[in-house]
């Protein structure tokens, strides 16, 4: 009986010690430098609240039996809007070009990034995971994910929560402009009834309206996420227009009319070039006029090096070698 009690004793001591030492290991953490971590209790008898808050690169800290970290970067990211079939773009599971049309109606398809980093504040860290760290996001593969679950968790929460914004405000900001202001090449093709090329508009306020057009969707961006986030989790928010692509038939158009203007200025050249040689050969005629052995003369140098005769007429003949 002694002996069976003892057995009974270790069981119930391994059964309670176990747990104890695997928790009290587990309880440890730390994180890298590109990450901060929002501590929330997970223990049995314990609640879910946030514990703490672990700062980038940390020793190793206590968090508590059971806690779990949620772990969200601390480095500046980005968010790649680009053609789906670019593979190389960063941050996101899926990833596609924002078409939207301009002010003169032409679809224009939108390609940049977005750069920005997650407010380290304490409490605004706390309010971001309460409100966006206890919830799963869909990503682009199908499945759920939290945004703290690597960087595939937090693609899933850019698509489904920053995303919309970002298209709201390229939208606003581009249905503002007409296709030329920020693709020059636009003015080649729209309402045009004369056969001159249309004035090209210069790299200089082409690149000013670039510049003016992404300062107003940083400003629309930064308003939308306070206003729809409920909070400033988002800061130093920059945004980078890459590129800006026309419609295949547009752009079709656009070469088509390029080609065509370039026709017409290599005939315009050669007119020019005629009526150029026109008025020097008359200007050298009149020379000759004034001075027929001139004439005489310019013939004598313009016969080839290989001819040893020079046959003038009336059988008439100049040798053109001297004799041996």
């Amino acid at each position: 009986m002694s002996r069976l009690r003892a057995i009974l004793v270790s069981v119930l001591v391994l059964a309670f010690a176990l747990p104890a030492l695997i928790g009290w290991f587990g309880g440890y953490t730390k994180t890298d430098a590109g990450e901060i971590a929002v501590v929330r209790n997970g223990g049995l008898f314990d609640d879910n609240q946030i514990r703490q808050i672990i700062d980038p690169a940390s020793s190793l800290t206590w968090t508590g039996f059971w806690s779990t970290a949620h772990r969200y970067p601390a480095q500046q990211r980005f968010y790649t809007i680009a053609a789906s079939g670019d593979t190389h773009n960063g941050q996101r599971a899926g990833i596609d070009v924002v078409t939207v049309p301009s002010s003169d109606g032409v679809g224009m398809g939108i390609e940049g990034t977005f750069y920005f980093t997650l407010n380290l504040d304490h409490d605004s860290l706390r309010t971001f995971d309460s409100k966006f760290g206890t919830r799963t996001f869909r990503g682009a593969d199908g499945e759920f994910r939290y945004a703290w679950d690597g960087d595939i968790g937090w693609s899933s929460f850019l698509d489904q929560i920053v995303r919309p914004v970002i298209d709201n405000a390229i939208r606003e900001q581009v249905n503002g402009v007409r296709c030329a202001e920020l693709v020059s090449s636009c003015a080649l093709v729209q309402n045009q009834t004369s056969a001159n090329p249309p004035p090209a508009l210069a790299g200089q306020p082409n690149n000013a309206n670039i510049n003016k057009i992404q300062d107003a969707i940083v400003s629309t961006v930064r308003t939308d996420l306070r206003r729809n986030l409920g909070g400033d989790f988002l800061n130093d928010i920059k945004f980078i227009l890459a590129k800006v692509t026309l419609p295949q038939a547009v752009q079709q158009a656009v070469d088509n009319a390029q080609a065509a203007y370039a026709a017409v200025s290599e005939s315009q050249a050669r007119a020019t070039q005629a009526q150029v040689d026109a008025q020097a050969n008359e200007q050298r005629q009149r020379g000759y006029n004034a001075c027929p052995a001139c004439a005489q003369i310019d013939i004598m140098k313009a016969i080839p090096s290989n001819v040893t005769v020079y046959a003038p007429g009336a059988n008439a003949s100049v040798p053109l070698t001297a004799p041996r």
